[in-house]
């Protein structure tokens, strides 16, 4: 009987967590139609379709934090890739200007950082070896120029005038 219940608390909590996760995609490619010897790339979700995805990566849940849908999403998605960090620095590299991104920067090191944009958002990718294999890339996509919070005020003093 103990069994059974934890059984059923599991399958509860995969469907939960499934919910929240989303729909995964297929393998999909910048333009559909076009035959391309490159590896597939794959979306982890249908709500970030402007986005490559390593085939078999893994989203960390716990990590992520999004806010909207499709082109129009902001946040911090964070992924588990059994690939290395030299292969994922070189599969963004090569991808993301298939999905309309442009490249301003990018550093390869023990931490790579790579830094596109694309309409009026700003993706920056950051790259790190895995604890045993593999990496772990996070992407944190934002509004260009978003204006930062105002400083906090500190005890005795007047706040900032407002702009």
């Amino acid at each position: 009987m103990r069994t059974l219940k934890l059984t059923a608390l599991m399958v509860l909590a995969s469907l939960s967590l499934g919910a929240c996760a989303g729909q995964m995609g297929s393998a999909l490619s910048p333009d559909p139609g076009k035959d391309d010897q490159k590896a597939p790339t794959q979306t982890s979700f249908a709500r970030f379709p402007d986005l490559p995805m390593p085939v078999k990566a893994e989203m960390d849940m716990s990590k992520t934090l999004v806010f909207g849908t499709n082109d129009e999403w902001i946040g911090r998605l964070v992924i588990s890739s059994s690939h290395g960090p030299n292969d994922m620095f070189d599969f963004y590299k090569q991808e993301m200007t298939g999905f309309g991104w442009q490249e301003i920067t990018s550093v390869r090191s023990d931490t790579s950082v790579m830094t596109y944009t694309r309409g009026q958002r700003v993706a920056t990718i950051q790259i790190t070896s895995a604890t045993l294999r593999g990496s772990k890339i996070t992407i944190t996509v934002s509004p260009k120029g978003a204006e930062e919070f105002p400083a906090p005020a500190i005890e005795g003093t007047a706040p900032p005038p407002a702009q």
